[in-house]
């Protein structure tokens, strides 16, 4: 882990410097992109882009205004640069986003591209103090959940897939339609200085998804989603194991995770597996439902193991810890893989708090969770903590105070 954070911190003061330091600089308004919230400026935008990277490169700038847009495509040597006070803004028209190769909720298909897409690019930069903005809120009211209006899915709002040397830096990411910003089979990938909002009606509407990837740091990210604030996956049962990419040598640290199902979730998709991951000097704020979370179930496949929570607060979460191998069994329910998923090797160090509940440990009855340590972690609760099919769990650090019942609840543990 230190070797890698030694390199991840002269990629950033590289790729700070190549910002900082680039000539050409194209703003959009200067090739006719009008920002009135109501002209569409996709043709517009992505004809800058492709004459930019066709003169060898440089940076994409959207000055102050609201640029409506469906999905744009960065290419090799161009870097987005959104200024304060401009906002690329996606529309609510699925036509506007084609469908592309790629992968989603675990499986490769053709799905709906993002509003900003970078694929099989090296050295990407997007940037500034500007705002992309999904329209989620309005996706939301035009097809709800359940609608069978849309036939496609909706997009996620960055999507970077396949790329190598990435900076994600300063922007807010808001109102995502599903998933914010998704990193796929990328390497050395940093993403700070985040703010990430949406309305807490936008289903799937993540913060930042860490798919198959390696080296990546995510730091200094303020997150407020209606589903996992940060979610590592891998890919889902058959494709995932086909695949066998697994997610790898990650680093989150310094945020702020407020509402979200989750603050940094292990799954469900990880069936190429998880390793080598640390969340550290992290804040978790009132009414997240579970900070420390890792979910499966019994058709997955795949190990998750060498993970670190370090230095975690609580603040009135409604757990603290979730982890449950058979989440959301809904039908069509898949057979179990041979062999089964599992989780083992997991160190919680310095995790303390005020919750509600202080959460589950479920793991299968013939692949039970594995060697979960704790150490110096202090949470007050109102329920306990229920264990179930758990082996090798080590609680002498933990201290629970609870105001109703027991701390541990146990069956099946050993």
């Amino acid at each position: 882990m230190k070797r890698f954070l030694t390199a991840v911190f002269i990629l950033s003061a590289l790729l700070h410097g190549s910002v900082d330091s680039h000539a050409s600089k194209t703003l959009i308004t200067d090739h006719g992109a009008v920002g009135d919230g109501l002209t569409l400026n996709t043709l517009k935008i992505q004809a800058v882009i492709d004459q930019c990277a066709e003169d060898g490169g440089g940076t994409l700038v959207v000055p102050e205004g609201v640029f409506l847009t469906g999905s744009i495509y960065l290419k090799q040597g161009v870097h987005l640069l959104i200024e304060k006070g401009g906002v690329l803004k996606g529309t609510v028209n699925p036509d506007d986003y084609p469908q592309v190769f790629t992968r989603w909720e675990g499986e490769e298909k053709e799905w709906t591209a993002a509003l900003v897409n970078a694929f099989g690019m090296t050295d990407v930069r997007i940037s500034g103090e500007g705002i992309v903005d999904g329209s989620g809120d309005q996706w939301m009211d035009r097809y709800p959940r359940g609608s069978r209006e849309l036939k496609t899915g909706r997009p996620r709002l960055i999507a970077i897939q396949d790329c190598k040397d990435v900076l994600v830096s300063g922007i807010t990411l808001k109102n995502q339609a599903c998933w914010g910003l998704f990193i796929l089979y990328s390497e050395d990938v940093i993403a700070e200085n985040l703010i990430i909002r949406a309305e807490h009606d936008i289903i799937s509407s993540d913060g930042i998804d860490v798919d198959s990837s390696t080296r990546v740091r995510i730091t200094n990210c303020d997150i407020d989603v209606n589903d996992d604030c940060i979610a590592i996956k891998s890919g889902k049962d058959e494709d995932g194991r086909r695949v066998n990419r697994p997610a790898e040598d990650i680093l989150v640290e310094k945020c702020l995770f407020r509402y979200g199902h989750g603050g940094v979730s292990m799954g469900s998709e990880m069936s190429g597996g998880i390793r080598k991951v640390e969340i550290r000097d992290c804040t978790v704020e009132a009414d997240n439902w579970a900070p420390i979370r890792f979910k499966s179930q019994p058709s997955r496949g795949g190990i998750v193991e060498d993970i670190t929570y370090r230095n975690i607060v609580l603040r009135d979460t409604r757990k603290a810890f979730e982890f449950n191998m058979a989440w959301r069994m809904v039908p069509p329910v898949k057979p179990p893989s041979d062999p089964l998923p599992k989780v083992r090797n997991v160190n919680i160090i310095n995790v303390s708090g005020t919750v509600d509940q202080v959460g589950d440990m479920h793991g299968l009855e013939d692949s039970p969770i594995e060697n979960v340590v704790f150490e110096n972690c202090t949470i007050h609760a109102r329920i306990g903590f229920k264990l179930e099919n758990v082996k090798g769990l080590d609680l002498s650090g933990l201290t629970i105070d609870v105001e109703e019942g027991d701390a541990i609840i146990q069956k099946n543990a050993e």
